[in-house]
């Protein structure tokens, strides 16, 4: 299981790092365990939290429809896919998405998907419940071990 040690955002990279995190983490929705993982990646940029990618292969069969409407760009990752969750009768659009085709530094997450905390039950990291990176665009999950300025909140989207 990989160790939380402190972290702090500012101090995180320009462009984004990647990196394999091989601890724990879970997702459920609706009542239901929809993702289970101990081999997932995180993407470390500049005043977010991580956002973590986990293998598609770690989501329960037909939990993940891709979604209808537009794909948006990462000025690092490339073109994002984006898929809503279904587990029973709850649906969360728009919830996850992922890089068909990174750009070359980001191909490690080709066959991974990164997901919103807000809409889920619950996502755990270690065990531990994550708060969801502030603001309607950012997918990045907030632990016990990160700190300071978040972007995301009001005023915050042109740092």
């Amino acid at each position: 299981m990989s160790v939380m040690k402190p972290e702090n955002v500012a101090d995180y990279p320009r462009p984004p790092a990647i990196e394999p995190f091989s601890g724990s983490v879970q997702v459920r929705f609706n009542g239901e365990l929809i993702a289970d993982t101990n081999e997932a990646f995180r993407i470390l940029e500049t005043y977010h939290p991580p956002t973590f990618y986990l293998p598609l292969a770690s989501f329960k069969p037909g939990v993940l429809v891709a979604s209808k409407g537009p794909a948006t760009m990462c000025e690092w990752k490339g073109q994002a896919s984006y898929f809503d969750i279904i587990s029973g009768d709850a649906i969360a659009r728009r919830a996850a998405w992922t890089y068909r085709k990174p750009d070359p530094r980001y191909s490690a997450l080709t066959g991974h998907v990164a997901l919103y905390a807000e809409p889920m039950d619950e996502v755990l990291v270690n065990g531990e419940r994550v708060l969801p990176q502030p603001g309607n665009f950012y997918g990045g999950w907030v632990t016990h071990n990160i700190s300071g300025p978040i972007k995301g909140q009001p005023g915050t989207t042109h740092w």
